[in-house]
């Protein structure tokens, strides 16, 4: 008998909360169940167990218990929650704090929750983990479009062009760079905010994006003035710039795409 397998298993669910289109049964799970007759709100759910790897199924979790979980008692919970007025001003780290307990209740015994995500927009997440059950982790993308050249005076020219390629061309060339920052914190005890995104996206917005967006990196931006530019510098200085900024929330996180295949990701 081979040795005992744990590993993590992540589930997406995709839903409407809005107004259903009347099907009982799942038509395009992979579009979002229930679907909707009209603009209404399209979540993601993510949810992540952990547990041993079943030896004659070589399943650790059979995902249809994971979408039945979902579907028969967090969605009518989240709709009562944001569509009927059950609480008025919800925000969405209340919701998926009340998600947790019966999302964990529901799974089977063999398994156990350790993370769960809702994504409420694509650019937008929330996030809870086992091992800091009280704090709540949020997430925005953001974009900036910026110039650069790679490039180190410490090696000759030939070297250079050994080293980055194309991406030493002495007039450089363009990024749409994509950004995820993430904060986290117990949620407020008055609000139930770990941070306004408002404020969020005000404080990003004025020490990264307007100072980064439309520039050429290595002439315009003085933190890469002897620095070279790379996606992994670009990512630790974007963290420079944040870090601490948020209190009482602190910086988690910072992702920064250069390509939609490269990224580089910073904690500090």
């Amino acid at each position: 008998m081979s040795e005992p397998v744990s590993m993590e298993l992540t589930r997406e669910v995709r839903f409407s909360i809005g107004n259903g289109c009347g099907e009982s049964e799942s038509m395009n799970s992979w579009a979002g169940w229930p679907a909707t007759n009209g603009p209404a709100p399209y979540l993601v759910l993510r949810a992540t167990v952990r547990g041993i790897v079943d030896e004659q199924t070589g399943y650790l979790c059979n995902i249809v218990t994971v979408d039945r979980a979902v579907r028969t008692h967090l969605i009518p919970l989240i709709r009562r929650r944001c569509c009927e007025g059950e609480s008025k001003g919800v925000v969405s780290e209340c919701v998926l704090l009340s998600i947790v307990a019966p999302l964990s209740a529901a799974l089977p015994g063999h398994v156990e929750l350790v993370r769960v995500e809702l994504r409420v927009t694509p650019f937008l997440a929330y996030t809870w983990r086992k091992e800091q059950p009280v704090v709540v982790s949020v997430t925005q993308s953001f974009e900036f479009a910026a110039a650069h050249r790679l490039y180190c005076d410490s090696l000759s020219e030939e070297e250079n062009r050994r080293v980055f390629g194309k991406c030493t061309n002495p007039n450089g060339h363009g990024h749409n760079y994509m950004v995820e920052v993430t904060v986290c914190g117990e949620p407020d005890a008055h609000s139930g905010v770990v941070l306004e995104v408002g404020r969020l996206e005000r404080i990003v917005n004025e020490r990264v994006i307007d100072v980064f967006d439309h520039k050429h990196l290595n002439m315009d931006c003085a933190e890469f003035a002897t620095t070279n530019p790379s996606v992994e510098n670009i990512t630790r200085v974007i963290w420079d710039r944040l870090d601490g900024a948020f209190s009482p929330a602190k910086l988690s996180k910072v992702r920064v795409y250069e390509t939609p295949k490269t990224y580089a990701e910073y904690a500090g």
